[in-house]
């Protein structure tokens, strides 16, 4: 390879040639342009990230009864599987655009959902997404929806940030072909409501993507829904549901895998797989709480590159790892230092960072609901602090109501005095401050926060600490509230989208 500080691709060096030369020599051109396309080949691991969307540790490796995750159990046997990992944000938007580029969505003002989608908004000076570094690397960059005919992925992006140009080069798998190294994400259509067409408010019950097809390993008769939900039919489906839409997830990256190794691939590339944010379920996705937030991960190394390290053969890690982690750690991986002043930290490798003690997680504005909440959580310890006084698991979004019928069912069975325990907790507002012990409490039914345990005493305190020198030295932004014309066009969009309840006085 030829050094980039020799001058000999310095273009104010070059003496044109004339066209009998330019003919005599073009074939040598092309064969030491091939070359040198070969030689960077070798000399980088294809990388792929593999996103499901909406889930938390619900697999067969982990632990989780009723699912059937053959290939996701086979890879983790191959590879690294994490056992704490967080998202930043327990929604997709903000969540993306932060492990897009390695930067809090609350420092780089992304992080209220579905924001800057019409406006003039760029992401402050030096802050880029990792396709673009990775594309300076040499890397050919894909957000893969089909493989053949095969949907295999949705193309999703959903970036606070629109304005920086193309993000990737191609969504199709054949073109990676002769394009080696390269980086491809592909973006699971599990485990989501099939609610794209817009048209969600005209039916009775939205139906999961897939769910004709899904593996119907769960049922209402054999699942066991966690404790904060009642007992009750509808809650059984829906936990079903969301089981088999893991389950059919897994369907899908069987056929990826297979690909990879069709194509001869397989051996030179790193395969990540991980969740955009926690479950799809009604106290999941929105609300930072531990299943909103706790994604799974699993990273197997490329055989070729084994020389790269880290890549333990069936390790399992309980590493305290932010899912902003993955911008840095992929970076490395592609040899691409780690850019001064990215909040990502290397977390794999001979130049894996210090071990974070938290990580960080805010929910700020998602759709048309205002809500202001902070997280922070340690191998231990989950606390949160929310700033919407009255806020609650209650409080409206259309979305919500509308295709997790959980929802409207448990205000159904309060309203009929048939809500007990922690399900009649859970419709109470939040208060100020909790705190779990995810250990003892992995449902999070018990709240610590004012606890005269010694040990309860100071988890709440250092934590506290904890949140507050983040929100200060990140740059927390959500402090500043949107005006309330930018938030008002979100609440027609999902009046439209997902229709407003009856009890809800609409506009």
């Amino acid at each position: 390879m030829i050094p980039q500080n020799s001058g000999l691709l310095d273009p104010s060096k070059f003496v044109p040639m004339s066209p009998e030369m330019n003919l005599r020599f073009a074939p040598l051109f092309v064969l030491i342009l091939a070359s040198c396309s070969f030689s960077l080949a070798l000399d980088k691991p294809n990388i792929l990230w593999i996103t499901g969307e909406n889930f938390s540790n619900d697999l067969g490796c982990y632990g989780q009864a009723n699912i059937s995750t053959p290939n996701l159990d086979a890879l983790a046997e191959a590879g690294i599987r994490y056992t704490n990992v967080f998202s930043t944000s327990p929604v997709c938007a903000p969540s993306r655009s932060c492990f897009l580029l390695g930067m809090y969505q609350t420092t780089t003002d992304t992080h209220n959902m579905r924001s800057h989608r019409e406006d003039d908004f760029k992401l402050p000076p030096g802050i880029r997404p990792i396709t673009h570094r990775l594309k300076d690397a040499g890397y050919y960059t894909a957000n893969i929806t089909h493989i053949g005919e095969e949907e295999v992925g949705t193309g999703k992006l959903d970036l606070n940030f629109v304005n920086e140009g193309d993000i990737y080069e191609t969504k199709l798998w054949k073109d990676l072909k002769g394009k080696e190294p390269f980086f491809a994400h592909i973006n699971m259509p599990e485990a989501e409501y099939d609610i794209y067409d817009r048209k969600s408010a005209e039916k009775e019950r939205v139906p999961w993507v897939g769910e004709e097809w899904h593996p119907k390993v769960a049922t209402a008769e054999n699942v066991t829904p966690p404790p904060y939900y009642p007992d009750h039919p509808v809650v059984r489906e829906e936990w079903a549901r969301y089981l088999n839409s893991i389950s059919g997830a897994d369907v899908r990256i069987g056929k990826i895998l297979e690909q990879l190794k069709s194509d001869g691939f397989d051996d030179n590339t790193i395969v990540i797989f991980f969740s955009d944010n926690g479950r799809l379920t009604a106290r999941g996705i929105h609300w930072p709480f531990d299943q909103g937030l706790r994604v799974p991960m699993i990273v197997r190394g490329a055989k070729n590159f084994p020389e790269m390290g880290g890549f333990q053969v069936g390790a399992v890690s309980d590493r305290v790892i932010s899912l902003l982690d993955l911008t840095a750690t992929t970076l490395w991986m592609a040899g691409v230092d780690r850019p001064l002043g990215m909040q990502s930290r290397v977390f794999l490798g001979p130049e894996a960072g210090p071990e974070r003690t938290y990580a960080f997680a805010a929910r700020d504005r998602i759709d048309e609901t205002v809500i202001r909440m902070r997280s922070v959580h340690d191998k231990q310890y989950h606390y949160i602090r929310n700033f919407t006084p009255g806020a609650g698991f209650e409080t409206l979004n259309r979305y919500k109501e509308k295709c997790f019928l959980v929802k409207p069912l448990m205000r159904e069975l309060k309203a009929e005095g048939k809500l007990t325990g922690p399900p009649l907790e859970l419709m109470k507002p939040f208060p100020t401050e909790m705190l779990f012990d995810v250990k003892a409490d992995p449902h999070e039914i018990e709240n610590l926060a004012d606890s005269s345990n010694p040990e309860h005493k100071e988890a709440l305190s250092r934590m506290r600490a904890a949140l507050d020198t983040w929100m200060v030295e990140s740059g927390d932004r959500g402090y500043i509230s949107e005006p309330a014309d930018t938030v008002a066009p979100f609440l027609k969009e999902m009046h439209d989208w997902f229709g407003t309840p009856d009890w809800e006085p609409y506009p």
